[in-house]
């Protein structure tokens, strides 16, 4: 299957990141979420895995109780049920996976 980026809606979240869910089957999914500078990722859990790519932007993470600073290039593993979450510091484009896939995302 191919899923076009240009064919998907931007989800806008009040005083969150905007989101694209793109490709997705029940075992993984790929999610673009955008981010303005200030914008803040709450603190949270859920039982998928997660992987993040860093397309752009400045982003300073925190998963379990570790907080780092990451850019363009960087990838995050989070692991299920551990608490994390993430404040962007430049404006930035995010890539999430996550297995199984987030029903609650469509």
């Amino acid at each position: 299957m191919f899923v076009y980026n240009k064919d998907v809606v931007l989800e806008e979240f009040d005083n969150g990141p905007s989101r694209k869910v793109l490709a997705y089957s029940e075992n993984i999914m790929t999610c673009e979420v955008h981010f303005e500078t200030g914008t803040v990722a709450a603190m949270h859990n859920h039982p998928h895995e997660q992987l993040t790519y860093v397309v752009s932007g400045k982003f300073e993470f925190t998963v379990g109780e570790n907080t780092q600073i990451v850019t363009a290039g960087d990838a995050i593993y989070k692991e299920p049920n551990v608490m994390h979450g993430a404040t962007c510091l430049e404006k930035g484009i995010l890539i999430d996976n996550f297995t199984p896939m987030r029903k609650d995302f469509v």
